[in-house]
C-alpha cells in the first residue's frame, strides 16, 4: 500500500512543481526590480537567495519528472557541446555559442531541456573560466534563454526562421540585462540612475556582440541540428 501511495504521489508532486516553474523563474527579475525600486541595502544577498531557491525548485522538479536515459542523453550532449564551444571561443570576448545551443535545445527538446542545457553549460564551462558568485546567475540566465525558446516554440511563435533569429539576438540582450543587473545591485554604490545607466552602457557593446554571434551560430546550426534532434525525438518518442 505504501509503495502504491508513493507511485501516485510522485506524478502529483511532479505536476505541482511543473506548475510552479514559471512563477519561480519570474521571481528572480521581480526580486531584482523590487530591490532596485525600494533601495534595499542587502539586495545582492536577497536576490541571490531568491535565485538559489529558483534553481533548486527547478532542479527538484526536473528530477521529479523522472526523465528517462533517452531523454537525458541528448540534453547532456548538447550541454557538453555548449560548454566546450564556450571554452573554444574564449579568445573572442562575448562570441559564444551557449545561447544558440540552449535555444535549439528548447525548441527541439522542450522548455525544461532548454533550461537544463543552458544551466549545465554555464556550470560546466566555469570549471575552466572559474566558479564564483556569477555562476548561479549565468546558469539562470542561459537556462531562462533555453526555457523561453521552448515555451515560445511550443506556441508557434518561433516557427519562422526570422522570428527565431530575432529571439536569438534578444536573448543575448536578456542575458546581459540579468548579469548587468546583478552587478549593479551588488556593486554599484550609491545606487543612482546615472550609475545604473553607466553600468548598463558599459556592457551594451559586449551584449550586441553576443547577440550578433548568437544569430550567426543559429544560422549555422538551426537547420541541421534542429532537424536531426527532432528526428531523434520522433523516432524514440522523447
Amino acid at each position: 500500500m505504501a509503495g502504491t501511495e508513493g507511485m501516485v504521489a510522485r506524478p502529483v508532486r511532479a505536476r505541482a512543481l511543473s506548475a510552479l516553474e514559471p512563477l519561480s523563474l519570474a521571481a528572480v527579475p521581480l526580486a531584482m526590480a523590487a530591490c532596485a525600486i525600494l533601495g534595499v541595502e542587502a539586495s545582492a544577498g536577497l536576490t541571490m537567495l531568491v535565485l538559489v531557491l529558483c534553481l533548486t525548485l527547478f532542479l527538484v522538479g526536473y528530477e521529479a519528472s523522472r526523465p528517462t536515459l533517452r531523454q537525458l542523453v541528448p540534453t547532456a550532449v548538447l550541454a557538453a557541446t555548449a560548454a566546450a564551444g564556450r571554452v573554444l571561443f574564449a579568445p573572442f570576448p562575448d562570441v559564444k555559442p551557449v545561447s544558440a545551443i540552449a535555444i535549439v535545445a528548447g525548441a527541439a527538446l522542450g522548455r525544461r531541456e532548454g533550461f537544463m542545457v543552458g544551466a549545465l553549460a554555464a556550470l560546466a564551462s566555469n570549471a575552466f573560466f572559474g566558479q564564483g558568485a556569477w555562476t548561479p546567475w549565468q546558469m539562470y540566465a542561459w537556462g531562462l534563454v533555453g526555457y523561453l525558446a521552448g515555451a515560445l516554440f511550443e506556441r508557434g511563435m518561433l516557427g519562422r526562421r526570422g522570428a527565431l533569429y530575432a529571439f536569438g539576438f534578444a536573448s543575448a540582450l536578456l542575458y546581459g540585462l540579468l548579469l548587468n543587473g546583478w552587478y549593479v545591485l551588488g556593486f554599484v554604490r550609491p545606487l543612482t540612475w546615472p550609475g545604473v545607466l553607466a553600468a548598463f552602457a558599459a556592457g551594451l557593446p559586449l551584449d550586441l556582440v553576443h547577440g550578433t554571434s548568437t544569430v550567426a551560430f543559429l544560422l549555422a546550426i538551426w537547420l541541421p541540428w534542429g532537424r536531426s534532434i527532432r528526428r531523434v525525438v520522433t523516432k524514440y518518442g522523447l
